[in-house]
């Protein structure tokens, strides 16, 4: 809750407001909620890990694809708004993979690698416009970059042992 607090309200200070709007109306409830589906979901101390088939992987690129082009439309409206289609494809490509998160589909991962490295992009971009928090979000993008990676070697690990 902390870090969704406080990437909020940098977020807003540099004019990405997609970004606030996700913190504080997805992320914060999307904390709880993910902490109770996750307990219903154990088994022998293991999550319960999914696979989603070619279905649900054009679905899932679709509604980032077309969600991503019509909140980007809707930010350009919004006179300080920075980057906004690069700030809404991070916003849905965080809401795509927290909900997969949720139903524990390892394909989230895949999800958190590209919404990573357009984050990275993201804060390059207002780094060089002169934002001064940009240096620190790009190393830490980075770290959740690296982190996704991880991850997804992990799960995808995982989800061949626990697959429900």
């Amino acid at each position: 809750m902390y870090n969704t607090f406080g990437y909020a309200y940098l977020a807003y200070v540099n004019g990405l407001f997609g970004e606030v709007m996700l913190n504080l109306l997805f992320f914060v409830p999307m904390n709880a909620i993910g902490f109770i589906m996750w307990k219903k979901h154990r088994h022998g101390g293991k999550l319960a890990m999914r696979q989603m088939d070619q279905r649900g992987l054009f679905l899932v690129a679709a509604v980032c694809a077309l969600g991503s082009l019509s909140l980007g439309f809707g930010l350009s409206f919004i006179p300080s708004q920075n980057s906004p289609y690069i700030d809404a494809l991070t916003t849905l490509l965080s809401i795509v993979a927290t909900v997969l998160m949720v139903r524990r589909f390892k394909e989230q991962w895949l999800v958190y690698i590209v919404l990573n490295i357009f984050t990275v992009l993201l804060w390059v971009i207002r780094t060089l416009d002169g934002s001064p928090d940009g240096v620190l979000m790009i190393i830490m993008w980075s770290a959740y970059l690296v982190n996704a990676v991880y991850g997804y070697y992990t799960w995808n690990r995982g989800a061949k042992e626990v697959l429900l």
